[in-house]
């Protein structure tokens, strides 16, 4: 009988301690959850639906000002426009340092909306595939941080795909550095079509 009142002990002792374990790490996860700060709207440019939230760098909540500043010109400078969405979509895409899951994809204002579905798949299965929980993960992560931005040609062409079709498109081809250097992609070429009044992203190689 008291081997038995023993072993009912020990085994209410280690119950106790293995929900003890659990809520200690229920506790911890939650904790995180509530702990991320929300990104707060600091400015928009509302005719154009670009946002700009309160986590962004810097450099591009500066070059967010200079986009306003060229979309707000009576007679718009487009070859100025995709310029500068072009910067602000590489900085934003291939700077993985501020991103803080899988999901947390840059650059998406900047995408056309019948690419945006395809665009947010291929990414978070591909670059932003091993972007782990970057503000509280305990594991070590060294991600890319885009450093200096060259546009090295524009020009326009004909595009049609996606049902769209613009004969006024814009072909942008671009080159990067990084903070430091780990090995990323540090070329591209964007495609640009009209979408109502803004232009937007439809093909990243």
């Amino acid at each position: 009988m008291k081997l038995k009142k023993k072993v009912k002990i020990l085994l209410v002792i280690i119950l106790i301690i293995v929900l003890v374990v659990i809520g200690f790490f229920c506790y911890r996860e939650y904790s995180k959850e509530d702990a991320i700060p929300a990104a707060t709207v600091v400015n928009e440019i509302p005719e154009y639906g670009y946002v700009l939230k309160s986590d962004k760098s810097a450099e591009y909540k500066k070059m967010f000002q200079e986009l306003q500043d060229i979309l707000s010109q009576e007679e718009v400078d487009e070859e100025a426009y995709v310029e500068q969405i072009s910067k602000m979509f590489l900085l934003d895409f291939y700077s993985l340092n501020n991103k803080v899951a899988n999901t947390d994809v840059g650059g998406t204002d900047f995408v056309h909306s019948a690419a945006l579905s395809d665009f947010l798949e291929n990414a978070e299965n591909t670059l932003y595939k091993y972007v782990e929980n970057n503000m509280y993960d305990e594991r070590d992560q060294e991600l890319p941080e885009v450093d200096e931005i060259t546009i090295n040609s524009i020009e326009n062409t004909s595009y049609t795909a996606l049902d769209v079709t613009d004969d006024n498109a814009y072909q942008v081809t671009a080159s990067w550095t990084y903070k430091k250097d780990l090995g990323y992609q540090n070329e591209a070429t964007l495609t640009f079509v009209h979408e109502d009044k803004k232009l937007s992203l439809v093909e990243l190689e």
